[in-house]
């Protein structure tokens, strides 16, 4: 491995670590919540308001700040995001008053807002034309949401919603690493990803945004319901049941991992449609195979198939939009991933009247929208080839299988040293 090569595996690493800080405070709101309930006393509605709160800050201001980092040089946002995620979170069970906490979680899901358009801009300058690369980067992401119940529980529940301020050094800590090991200068940097040819592609974008959001409501689908799913129709222990979450969560770091390795090698449109037509068997023999333990199986390959396209779908947005690449990540990373978390209360309805079975039931139709729409992507190679201006309607639907996965002949954006 060259001394080139090396800076960027290094570089990458540290948007990876970023990328799971980051996004363990967008997994630390639903595990903190039950909390909030149970020591300050409110109802179920100020919960989802707790939730609702986070959601709109991660979401909503995403696009307007992919945007921004687009237009201007913002060397500071990443780092400035992330310690806005941590500290949001880390102050909010130390206040009393429901409408201080609902600002603060507020402020942390903006926080998260902030990051993802800067640091995936940064990232893809990074990591080039490299899947593989970019994949350790968005497999941050699935590892900040596997770990946030893991470490927040314990804590919670020896010392309450006091222990909260226990995260706020990693945010601290992560904001000073990206502005010293050199992310400032990654964020300042303009071009445009490797190989684009400048032209952007907003029919097929918009495609694959609706595979996106298709995607991130099967996942909040699953991870809000696996453990109701295991308590109380397969009448399992706690411990199981919490395993059964575990297992998704890291069939999903996987297989963001390997997904990256995969487009690589068949390219990126052939693995987003492969992981979603996988999904499907996945999900219904999640459902119906018999036992307490078996299902677990299914839970990690679920898990792992539902991601194979994550790490693809950030740089194939980026790809087709080469001269917006911050307003790509901020929606295909950003937006989509938390429109999707907007799913939930319709489901719990669905519980309410049919149980966790009929949610996973509901939730083994919703990929089959995911396979259609991802007919419709096209390899970002045949769109420059083709030089005809795209759209959803004219891309070809056998794009996927057929286009080239050649390099391109222009050089690989490289980290400045």
């Amino acid at each position: 491995m060259t001394s080139r090569e090396t800076g960027v595996w290094r570089r990458m690493r540290l948007w990876g670590a970023a990328h799971a800080v980051d996004d363990l405070y967008q997994g630390l709101v639903p595990a903190m919540v039950p909390y909030f309930v149970l020591e300050r006393g409110w109802g179920y509605v100020a919960a989802g308001g707790l939730t609702l709160a986070a959601t709109l800050g991660s979401a909503l201001p995403q696009p307007l700040i992919g945007l921004a980092v687009d237009r201007w040089r913002l060397p500071w946002l990443a780092a400035a995001g992330v310690a806005l995620a941590g500290t949001g979170v880390g102050l909010s069970g130390l206040v009393s008053g429901y409408p201080v906490v609902w600002a603060l979680l507020l402020l942390s899901g903006v926080g998260v807002s902030m990051f993802h358009p800067a640091a995936g801009k940064a990232a893809r300058q990074a990591a080039g034309e490299s899947t593989t690369a970019m994949s350790v980067f968005a497999a941050g992401g699935s590892v900040g949401f596997f770990l946030a119940p893991v470490l927040a529980t314990p804590a919670l529940a020896a010392w309450g919603v006091k222990s909260t301020a226990l995260f706020l050094a990693p945010a601290l800590l992560t904001a000073v690493l990206l502005h010293r090991a050199g992310g400032r200068r990654a964020v300042a940097a303009t071009r445009a990803p490797a190989g684009a040819d400048g032209t952007d592609h907003w029919g097929p974008f918009l495609v694959l945004t609706g595979v996106a959001v298709v995607r991130s409501m099967v996942f909040f689908g699953v991870s809000t319901f696996i453990e109701l799913y295991w308590l109380r129709q397969l009448h399992a222990s706690h411990a199981l049941s919490g395993a059964a979450l575990a297992c998704f969560l890291a069939g999903g770091v996987t297989g963001t991992l390997g997904g990256g390795r995969l487009a690589d090698r068949i390219g990126m449109v052939r693995t987003a449609q492969l992981g979603t037509v996988l999904v499907v068997p996945m999900l219904l023999a999640l459902l119906l195979v018999p036992g307490r333990y078996l299902p677990l199986l299914f839970a990690v390959l679920t898990g792992a198939v539902l991601n194979l396209p994550f790490a693809v779908m950030v740089k194939l947005g980026q790809d087709y939009l080469p001269s917006r690449p911050g307003t790509a990540t901020g929606v295909t990373l950003g937006l989509a991933v938390s429109v999707g978390g907007l799913v939930a209360p319709p489901l719990g309805l669905v519980a309410q009247v049919d149980g966790p079975r009929g949610v996973l039931a509901v939730v083994c139709a919703m990929p089959v929208a995911a396979v259609l729409l991802g007919a419709f992507l096209v390899e970002p190679e045949r769109l420059r080839r083709s030089g005809r201006p795209s759209s959803a309607g004219s891309a070809d639907p056998g794009a996927g299988g057929s286009a080239s996965t050649a390099a391109p002949s222009r050089p690989a954006v490289r980290p400045r040293s």
